[in-house]
């Protein structure tokens, strides 16, 4: 989850697509802003004031700082 102008959120992804890299997977990024302005609020509602938030499989897995540990450990189990 990201939003245009972000900082943080531009840091993640830059390291988040290093990571996936090395399993073959692509981040997908979501702007809750966007979202909201289609009609769907809930997002920002629920994660605009923690952004960036990184969700694994539908869940949220982190925000603020990618724990490059934990989410490579994760998605090692998911192999």
């Amino acid at each position: 989850m990201s939003r245009a102008g972000c900082s943080a959120c531009v840091r993640a992804q830059e390291q988040l697509a290093q990571i996936l890299a090395d399993y073959d997977l692509r981040l997908a990024v979501v702007d809750v802003d966007q979202l909201a302005e289609q009609g769907d609020p809930l997002p920002r509602a629920e994660f605009g004031d923690r952004l960036p938030v990184i969700v694994l499989n539908g869940v949220e897995h982190g925000y603020w700082e990618v724990d490059e540990k934990r989410l490579r450990a994760d998605l090692d189990a998911l192999r």
